[in-house]
C-alpha cells in the first residue's frame, strides 16, 4: 500500500504524461519483457488480478517525473479498465505497489545498480530484477529481494518468488526467430514454462500424436476384421 504524503489535489493518469519521450537502448528492451508477458497471459488467463506494465511510467508523487522501469508486475490490482487500457501506473490511483520491477541493462549504463536501486527500495518494491547479458563473470541475472528495507540479492537460477508463485530464470532459447539467452517464467519446481510458440507447437505435437495411436488402432481392428468406421 502507499504510504507516501501526498498533496491535496492528485491529477489522474489521463492528466499526465504517458511517455518520457526517451527511446529504449535496444531491441532487447523490449523482447525480453514482451515474452514474459506474452507466457503470464497464457499462465494466467483466467486470472483478473494482475498487471504487467512495458516502458510504462509509475507514478509516485504528483510533483515528481514518473520512474520508468522497462516491465514490472503488480499484483492485486485490476488487469483491465476499460478499453482505452492504462496510459500510465499512477500509485494513488492503484494504491498497490509492484511487486516486482525489471531493468534489463543496455550497452548504456541508465543508473540501474544506484538511483534506480535506491528509488524502487524507497518505494518498497518488493522485488528488483536486473538482467544483462553482457556480464563475463557475475550472473546474466540477479534477483534482490527487500528484507527489512534493504535488497538482498538471491542466489540461483531460476529463483523462486513466493510471494509472486512463479520463478524467474533464464536460459537459451528462441522466441521472435531469434536464439539466445531469454528470461522465462518456472514453477516452483524449476520447470519452465511454455512460450506461446512452445505451447502451439506441443498442441500439435499431441494432436499428431493422437492421430497416429488412432490411425493404429484402427489398423488394428480392421485386422481382426471389425470395421472401425461404423
Amino acid at each position: 500500500m502507499l504510504k507516501r504524503q501526498l498533496p491535496r489535489y492528485l491529477p489522474s493518469a489521463e492528466e499526465l504524461p504517458d511517455s518520457d519521450e526517451t527511446p529504449v537502448d535496444n531491441e532487447l528492451q523490449e523482447l525480453i519483457p514482451g515474452l514474459l508477458k506474452a507466457i503470464l497471459l497464457i499462465l494466467w488467463a483466467e486470472r483478473m488480478d494482475w498487471f504487467f506494465g512495458i516502458d510504462m511510467g509509475i507514478y509516485y508523487d504528483p510533483d515528481q517525473p514518473a520512474i520508468v522501469p522497462d516491465a514490472f508486475l503488480s499484483l492485486g490490482v485490476e488487469r483491465f479498465y476499460d478499453e482505452e487500457l492504462r496510459p500510465s501506473y499512477v500509485l494513488w490511483d492503484e494504491n498497490v505497489v509492484p511487486t516486482l520491477v525489471l531493468e534489463v541493462v543496455s550497452q548504456n549504463y541508465r543508473k540501474e545498480y544506484s538511483q534506480k536501486l535506491a528509488d524502487y527500495q524507497e518505494l518498497g518494491i518488493l522485488y528488483y530484477v536486473i538482467y544483462s547479458s553482457r556480464r563475463r563473470r557475475k550472473p546474466h541475472l540477479e534477483v534482490h529481494k527487500l528484507v527489512d528495507g534493504k535488497y538482498e540479492l538471491q542466489s540461483g537460477n531460476p529463483i523462486w518468488m513466493p510471494e509472486i508463485g512463479l520463478g524467474m530464470g533464464c536460459e537459451r532459447g528462441n522466441y521472435s526467430g531469434v536464439t539466445r539467452e531469454w528470461l522465462y517464467w518456472y514453477d516452483a519446481e524449476g520447470k519452465r514454462y511454455l512460450t506461446p510458440e512452445e505451447k502451439v507447437k506441443d498442441a500439435d505435437q499431441r494432436a499428431s500424436q493422437e492421430a497416429q495411436r488412432a490411425d493404429r488402432l484402427a489398423q488394428r481392428l480392421r485386422e481382426l476384421g471389425i470395421d472401425p468406421d461404423i
